[in-house]
């Protein structure tokens, strides 16, 4: 299935908690019809303790949605 929607188009959310948004795409995923979109469907991860990071804590990243719930703006 060819993709409308490329790297770096804004785009806006029509569905879901972050609807009404506008972000630019960072990434796509065109075998599972997913993108990712700049601070949209943002989630906290745990992170554990390293030598790096001794502390451990939690960082937010971006999930990817589906491209049925974008349009481009």
């Amino acid at each position: 299935m060819k993709l409308k929607i490329k790297k770096n188009d804004m785009v806006t959310i029509i569905t879901g908690d972050d609807k009404g948004k506008e972000g630019k795409v960072l990434a796509v995923y065109p075998k599972d019809s997913k993108i990712i979109v700049e601070g949209c469907n943002i989630v906290k991860k745990a992170i554990k303790p390293t030598d790096d990071n001794p502390k451990g804590g939690f960082t937010e990243k971006e999930k990817p949605i589906h491209i049925s719930n974008v349009k481009k703006s």
